[in-house]
């Protein structure tokens, strides 16, 4: 399995992707911030699985990150791939199939940075264990949908609209 590093190429520092599927390394890694720092906080949900699904999507690593805590998208380096070293906390707005989503530089132990979008933090006390995981490959597939519009003419979601109508006017 290749691991993230850092390596210093003419003054700019930046790490290399992933040769193979992260997934499993993000497991171990949520696993042991689980055990070591949530375990205690009145949000963790005890019942939930750790678990991470990942694709390459445009030649990086897209994936859906499940914890006792929060659901989350990530994006991290593939295969190939030279990401520049950012500040952490950091947003990057990247346009997915699905349309376009806020990611933030994140930095874990033994991966190093990623991109991380939180989509439900925390989470449901009444989301199930399999929910969970169902929620998981749902979204990851949701990630690469095309986005829908009604009709030939784009719906107009503007406040001024929404509020503006009158009586007897269509909304």
């Amino acid at each position: 399995m290749a691991q993230s590093h850092l390596s210093e190429v003419d003054a700019v520092q930046e790490f290399a992707g992933f040769a193979s599927n992260p997934a499993p390394l993000l497991v171990a890694q949520y696993e042991r911030i689980a055990r070591e720092e949530m375990q205690g906080l009145p949000f963790y949900h005890a019942t939930m699985p750790i678990v991470a699904e990942c694709v390459l999507f445009e030649a990086q690593w897209l994936g859906c990150v499940l914890t006792p805590w929060m659901l989350s998208l990530v994006v991290l380096p593939g295969p190939d791939q030279l990401w520049p070293v950012r500040s952490s906390s950091d947003r990057l707005a990247l346009q997915l199939p699905c349309g376009n989503m806020t990611f933030m530089v994140g930095e874990l132990p033994e991966t190093g940075q990623l991109l991380a979008c939180s989509l439900m933090s925390p989470l449901d006390p009444h989301l199930g264990a399999e929910q969970g995981r169902s929620l998981v490959s749902s979204t990851l597939k949701m990630l690469h949908s095309l986005p829908l519009q009604q009709g030939a003419v784009g719906v107009d979601l503007g406040r001024r609209r929404l509020f503006g109508a009158r009586r007897g006017q269509p909304a």
